[in-house]
């Protein structure tokens, strides 16, 4: 048992940390929060939630007195923090103050998918978005600002390089390398964009200690707004078509106010503000599902702009076929739980390699795996196999234990606003009709192909197939 759970609720903790936010000393309690959060003692605050009061108390010579809670990995820290600033004579930090410092035994009953639910509404929102290796190297960056055209340059130019080396940090003064929970929740600006950017780094893997890489999201405080009007502006006829309309001054204006109705509503929804009766919690949860679904409207009309652009390409990357199916199946991991679906990925790791483009094969796996639960009736398996297909390719399959595909269906099944021809859960979760398209549309400009037959034994059965590296 970890020696934090055995102490008495109701104890508290204190600390002193520097100019420089660092934690000099401090108890018991909070030095291992500090610890468990991947910081060291001495050195900088590694409890974000911690952190950010104390900025703000040293920076304005306020004292700040409030209710914080923190997760350490396995459990939920709750306490009330007291932050006295400093004078310089005493070395310019603050003195920190916890009382009723209380640790859950356990995590609390749904906010796994709550955290999963706020993961999904920050990738929604995210206007850059890179993979990342254990290192914080950058593997690939994309962006879909206009302000952060130059950074995707700049990340192309130097491929493993630290992304923190590419953004100025602003709530983070110091080098890297630092661990990757004192980054996540940072801002950052970079050059060639005016807005500010909140950072989100997602681990990846099961040790969140040493994740086996991340993925970096960078999320605007402000809308594109004036910078959007400039682009548009000074745009050439042909990009300030109706046709370019959605992706470049729609969605980054539209992203964030949506993300905040869905984020508000799911704080409702679970609760996390307070009692509520539960036809309320329910009207909150109806709220948060529409934001969603617009949310993914927003990013299909944007994602169908882009593939319908002439001479659209992607970038070509070696991507693990059967890495990039356990990636996806993690994703909707949630979702698949929700419905009783077991996600089954068939596959060894090195034995299907593309050269394709990583964030677009992610994408299309995560649309064919949603689709396939979806479809598929409640207490069903969806399997998910990459293997070598001979001759130089290699293919995911996606099989499902819905209700399959006709002939005639699996001609119009591809089709722009098709919604699939099958029931879904009874008509519902239908989507916009378009996931399909694009994610053809994204195996063709990868030099791949993207099929579907029905399943051996029933259901639907879609082959990604793409060139080998």
């Amino acid at each position: 048992m970890n020696t934090m759970d055995r102490r008495d609720n109701l104890l508290g903790a204190c600390g002193i940390t520097d100019a420089r936010d660092r934690l000099l000393s401090a108890d018991a309690p909070l030095a291992e929060l500090q610890e468990l959060c991947g910081g060291d003692l001495p050195g900088t605050l590694a409890i974000p939630e911690l952190l950010a009061l104390v900025q703000q108390s040293r920076q304005m010579g306020l004292r700040i007195a409030r209710n914080f809670s923190a997760f350490d990995g396995d459990a939920l820290v709750s306490g009330f923090a007291r932050i006295h600033p400093l004078s310089d004579a005493d070395g310019g930090g603050c003195e920190l103050l916890v009382d009723n410092w209380q640790r859950s035994a356990l995590t609390p009953p749904g906010s796994r998918e709550f955290a999963d639910k706020i993961d999904a509404i920050d990738r929604a929102t995210a206007e850059v978005s890179a993979r990342l290796d254990a290192r914080q190297g950058v593997q690939v960056l994309s962006a879909v600002a206009p302000d952060a055209a130059g950074l995707q340059l700049a990340a192309m130019a130097a491929p493993g390089s630290a992304w923190s080396d590419l953004v100025n940090l602003s709530t983070v003064s110091h080098h890297q390398p630092l661990h990757w929970r004192l980054l996540d929740g940072a801002t950052c600006q970079f050059a060639g964009s005016q807005r500010h950017w909140r950072i989100r780094l997602i681990p990846l893997g099961n040790d969140l200690h040493a994740p086996s890489g991340f993925e970096l999201l960078l999320i605007a405080d402000e809308p594109l707004g004036a910078v959007a009007a400039d682009v548009n502006e000074h745009a050439d006829v042909e990009d300030a078509s109706p046709t370019r309309l959605v992706g470049t001054a729609l969605t980054p204006v539209l992203r964030q106010p949506i993300a905040r109705i869905i984020a508000n509503a799911e704080t409702i929804r679970a609760r996390l503000a307070g009692p509520l009766r539960a036809e309320y919690s329910e009207y909150a949860g109806t709220i948060a599902s529409a934001g969603q679904h617009l949310s993914a409207m927003l990013d299909d009309l944007a994602d169908l702009e882009v593939v319908e652009t002439p001479g659209f390409t992607t970038v070509r990357e070696p991507v693990d076929l059967a890495d990039a199916a356990a990636r996806a199946a993690g994703i909707l991991g949630v979702r698949a739980q929700n419905r009783d679906t077991v996600l089954e990925v068939v596959g060894t790791k090195g034995e299907a390699v593309a050269t394709a483009e990583f964030r677009r094969v992610l994408q299309t796996l995560i649309n064919l795996i949603g689709n396939a639960i979806a479809y598929s009736p409640v207490g069903s398996t969806v399997r998910i196999t990459a293997e070598a297909a001979g001759e130089g390719r290699v293919a995911v399959f996606v099989a499902d234990q819905g209700p399959g595909v006709t002939p005639d269906q699996a001609e119009r099944i591809f089709d722009k606003f098709e919604r699939l021809g099958r029931d879904s859960n009874g008509g519902q979760d239908k989507g916009s009709g378009l996931g399909l398209f694009i994610s053809r549309r994204l195996a063709e400009a990868m030099a791949g192909s993207l099929t579907v037959t029905s399943a051996e034994g029933g259901g639907a059965l879609f082959r990604l197939e793409l060139p080998a590296q």
